[in-house]
């Protein structure tokens, strides 16, 4: 499973007929410090996330089985809605918590 943020919506007027009624959302995919790391991807919705929410996802033919017995053509799923994420801190001995409230931060730019 993958971390990610909810940054937007796909609609899809014309897709395969497995996937009728299934949202799909934009999700940036984030390291567990909740840092941006990749290219934004697309993935269905079997949780009901929304915009900004701190997401789990799964890759593969995993992305299919919140939908059994039905197998659509999904490579990536939303499966879970995160409430907290609790690291140790490598320079500390105390626990690093990290808030997926926290708006999204914004990326340094490079020149």
């Amino acid at each position: 499973m993958y971390l990610g943020r909810v940054v937007g919506s796909v609609w899809c007027t014309v897709k395969n007929e497995a996937m009728t009624g299934c949202r799909f959302l934009l999700v940036q995919p984030l390291t567990p410090e909740l840092e941006s790391t990749g290219k934004p991807l697309v993935c269905s919705d079997s949780t009901g996330a929304g915009v900004s929410e701190i997401i789990y996802w799964v890759r593969g033919k995993e992305a299919t089985f919140p939908f059994l017995p039905a197998q659509p053509a999904f490579d990536t799923t939303i499966v879970g809605i995160v409430d907290s994420i609790h690291l140790k801190a490598a320079s500390a001995m105390s626990p690093l918590r990290v808030s997926p409230s926290a708006p999204p931060r914004k990326a340094a730019r490079k020149s």
